[in-house]
């Protein structure tokens, strides 16, 4: 399986079958910060965590993907996929609205986006996850939790790798923290200077660690 970071919160996601997952594609919006190029991948699924143009970007994408923008439980191709319901902020969507935990089971391989997080996960919430093996979390806290919130979140579900998402960088600048301020004083990191990963079950480190993709445009 690779796992490919597009910026923000998106990423592409290509199983050892060639199925491609696209999960949270923005929308390219200068006005609003985020300059990010815009994703125009061709992929056969995609995931919408909520309703925010920074995560819901599929009219640019070519073909006809199928498109899950609510909470499931389903096998497409050779991925099983589970939606689990969380909230956009701290008072039960209230603020901003619901978000969707998405989880996917690729190549043995449990993968977990938690889209727009604004909360600290219960244990009903982290029970359905399961047992994590790529948690992809987001750090930068304005609309989301920010870096004490991840790392608490990390030390409790447990994931055997961490990538972080939604983070202050040169392309999104009006986020609170960046990826410095997730790993300072973290032993266990390791910075890529690709944007893409590939992960292998029986390759998995054994202690969690926190992977670093680089933006590419």
């Amino acid at each position: 399986m690779k796992i490919k970071w597009l910026g923000h919160s998106c990423f592409l996601l290509t199983s050892d079958q060639g199925v491609r997952l696209l999960m949270d594609p923005f929308h390219a919006d200068t006005s609003s910060g985020l300059k990010y190029a815009e994703v125009k991948e061709p992929v056969d699924l995609v995931t919408v965590s909520h309703d925010h143009f920074d995560h819901n970007n599929t009219e640019a994408l070519p073909g006809k993907p199928e498109i899950l923008k609510r909470p499931v439980d389903k096998i497409v191709k050779d991925i099983s996929i589970s939606g689990i319901p969380s909230y956009h902020d701290e008072s039960k969507g209230s603020q901003r609205g619901p978000n969707i935990i998405f989880c996917f089971d690729v190549d043995g391989i449990k993968v977990c986006h938690l889209g727009d997080l604004g909360h600290d996960l219960g244990k009903d919430e982290i029970g359905k996850m399961g047992q994590v093996d790529v948690l992809l979390i987001p750090i930068g806290e304005v609309f989301t939790i920010g870096v004490d919130g991840a790392g608490n979140i990390c030390d409790r579900v447990k994931p055997r790798m961490v990538i972080p998402m939604h983070y202050k960088t040169d392309q999104c600048d009006w986020l609170k923290y960046g990826l410095e301020d997730f790993i300072k004083g973290k032993t266990k990191v390791r910075k890529l200077s690709a944007n893409e990963i590939e992960v292998k079950k029986e390759t998995l480190p054994q202690q969690m660690e926190i992977i670093a993709l680089k933006y590419t445009c």
